[in-house]
């Protein structure tokens, strides 16, 4: 008897599949995501399809150029700027609380990640570095023990993901992650905000390297209030 797969769960793995072409660089920004061919490479209808397309609009990844043609939205400076701003408030705060309440059984489990990170690192593994230092840093914000910081890194941490892939730095990145697990392991709230916040402006930096060429002082330096995010509005159709 054929087992029929609830639309949701089909939406979901569609959504999931392209989330992650997305952040891996295997579909690139400027890339057009078409319901019928997608629909035919997942072998499902294009319901599910038009509704992974537009969750991936809200959750910022791709944008309604017209009302017929979806794309893969090109990051800009103030895109990269207002999630580095957001990345610093947060993931500072939450790793001073990290360092506070942190178990052994919590660092030991940090230091997997770095010792795997370690492996990707000399490997040159791109893919797997960026899930294994989104998992460090969500294990973190695990670590504070605020639900509700991590309700709201949730709806951005896939642009987070994206952005972190940007950055290839990956020998200094992974020396970062060493110094800030030392600071949290240390139980110094303060030390630990310290390393956190040089990380983030450090990321920041790299990452604006690779995007556009130049650096700033950090996210904070950056000015928004005259520049648009660049997202797009339609409607459905032929995305």
């Amino acid at each position: 008897m054929t087992t029929v797969e609830p639309l949701g769960a089909v939406r979901e793995r569609v959504l999931s599949s392209l989330r992650q072409e997305i952040i891996a660089g295997r579909l690139l920004p400027g890339d057009r995501l078409v319901e019928r061919e997608l629909a035919e490479r997942f072998g499902v209808s294009r319901v599910p399809v038009r509704e992974a397309i537009r969750a991936l609009v809200t959750e910022g990844f791709v944008l309604f150029e017209t009302p017929r043609r979806t794309v893969v939205r090109h990051l800009t400076p103030t895109d990269v700027a207002e999630l580095f701003e957001l990345r610093e408030a947060l993931e500072v705060y939450a790793t001073g609380l990290a360092a506070q309440r942190a178990t052994r059984a919590d660092l030991a489990e940090l230091e997997e990640l770095l010792d795997r990170a370690a492996d990707a690192t000399r490997a040159d593994d791109a893919e797997a570095i960026t899930d294994i230092n989104t998992r460090f840093h969500d294990r973190i914000l695990a670590m504070a023990g605020n639900s509700l910081l991590i309700s709201v890194m949730e709806p951005v941490d896939g642009r987070l993901r994206w952005l972190t892939r940007q950055n290839e730095e990956w020998p200094q990145l992974l020396a970062e992650h060493r110094e800030l697990y030392a600071a949290i392991a240390s139980g110094d709230r303060e030390l630990a905000r310290a390393h956190a916040l040089a990380h983030v402006q450090a990321n920041y930096r790299s990452t604006v390297r690779h995007l556009f060429g130049d650096s700033d002082t950090g996210p904070a330096a950056h000015s928004t209030a005259n520049s648009g995010s660049g997202s797009g509005s339609g409607s459905e159709g032929e995305a």
